[in-house]
C-alpha cells in the first residue's frame, strides 16, 4: 500500500486505506520520538523548503522539528522581509524554488488553492500546511490519530466540531477525514459560523452547545478568530462564551465524559475554560506530539513517490 498522489493537498478524495497508512506510519515514528536519540537518517540528503506566507507557530515548528528528526536539509521562508513583500508573486517564488532543486515544499498561504497552484508548477512534492479556509490536512490527520489512540476504531464515534466553522480549514479536513474512517460528524456554533454548504457534507448541525455535548463522544473546539470580530459575526466575546463556551458545568451535565480537543491557539475563557482545556479529559498536548509524528509520516511516504 502506498499513497496515490505525490502531494498532500487535502483529505478530500483520500481513501480510508491511505489515511490509515499515514496513521500507522506515524505510530512507528512516535517510537523514534520516545528514544534517547530522536533522529533517523530517513530523509538524509533531501531538501525541504518551508514556505509560510501566514503567521504560524505550532504548525511551522512541528514541521521543522519533524524534518530535523528525519535528518532532512531545510530552508525556512516567511513572507515578512522576503521578496513577496516587494511584490514577487507566488508563481515567481515557485520558479525560484524550482531552480534551487528543492525536493519538497511545505506551504501555508491565505489563499485557498495555493498548494494546488504550486503542485502544478513544481517537480517537488507539495504539502499543504493550510490554504485559506480550504483545508489543513496534517492537522486533520493528527486529530484522527489522537482519537484513534483514545478510542480505537472511529466507526460510529460521534465527533462534534464547535466554533468558527466558516473560517476554519481545520474543520473541513476533520470532517473529510473523520467521515472516511466511519465517524459520525457534527458541527456546532451560531448560524453565522456555519457555512451554508455544510448541510451537504452529511454532518449534523447544532446551534445549542448543550444539545451538542449530549450527543458527542468527543468535542474538537475551534479557535474563535477574534480578528474577525469586526465583521459582526457574533455580538460580543462574553455573549459567545455564555452561549457556546465549553465549561466544566456544561460537561458535568453530560451523560458520560467527553474527549476534549483543540487545534490551538486557545482563547481561554472564550471558546473553552482553562479548567476544561487542562482537565483529565483533554488530549490537547497529545495532539501536539502527534503532529510531529504525522508530519514525519507524511514527508516519508511522499518521499517514496517519484
Amino acid at each position: 500500500m502506498e499513497l496515490k498522489s505525490r502531494h498532500l493537498l487535502g483529505l478530500e478524495g483520500m481513501s480510508k486505506d491511505e489515511i490509515e497508512l499515514i496513521l500507522e506510519t506515524a505510530v512507528s515514528f512516535k517510537e523514534v520520538l520516545n528514544r534517547p536519540v530522536k533522529k533517523v537518517p530517513t530523509l538524509q540528503g533531501f531538501t525541504i523548503c518551508n514556505l509560510f506566507f501566514e503567521a504560524s507557530t505550532r504548525t511551522r515548528f512541528s514541521f521543522e522539528l519533524a524534518q530535523k528528526r528525519l535528518s532532512a536539509d531545510t530552508i525556512s521562508f516567511s513572507s515578512a522581509g522576503s521578496s513577496t513583500s516587494k511584490g514577487e508573486t507566488l508563481k515567481d517564488t515557485a520558479r525560484n524554488i524550482e531552480a534551487m532543486k528543492v525536493d519538497m515544499v511545505v506551504v501555508r498561504h491565505a489563499s485557498a488553492g495555493s498548494a494546488q497552484f504550486l503542485s502544478e508548477r513544481l517537480q517537488a512534492h507539495v504539502i499543504n500546511a493550510g490554504d485559506g479556509a480550504h483545508e489543513h490536512p496534517t492537522q486533520g490527520l493528527l486529530d484522527l490519530l489522537t482519537l484513534k489512540e483514545k478510542l480505537g476504531s472511529l466507526e460510529g464515534v460521534r465527533v462534534i466540531l464547535v466554533g468558527d466553522i466558516t473560517h476554519s480549514r481545520v474543520a473541513r479536513s476533520n470532517v473529510l477525514g473523520l467521515q472516511a474512517l466511519g465517524a459520525d460528524v457534527g458541527v456546532c456554533g451560531p448560524p453565522t459560523f456555519i457555512p451554508p454548504h455544510f448541510d451537504r457534507l452529511n454532518v449534523k448541525i447544532y446551534h445549542d452547545i448543550d444539545e451538542a455535548i449530549q450527543n458527542a463522544d468527543a468535542l474538537n473546539i475551534l479557535r474563535i478568530q477574534l480578528e474577525r470580530q469586526t465583521l459582526g459575526l457574533f455580538p460580543t466575546v462574553r455573549e459567545y462564551h455564555e452561549k457556546f463556551g465549553v465549561t466544566r458545568a456544561r460537561l458535568e451535565r453530560a451523560s458520560k465524559p467527553l474527549i476534549i480537543m483543540h487545534p490551538g491557539p486557545i482563547n481561554r475563557g472564550v471558546e473553552v475554560d482553562s479548567d476544561v482545556a487542562d482537565s483529565e479529559h483533554s488530549v490537547i498536548l497529545d495532539q501536539v506530539l502527534n503532529g510531529v509524528a504525522i508530519r514525519m509520516a507524511v514527508m516519508y511516504l511522499l518521499s517514496l513517490k517519484n
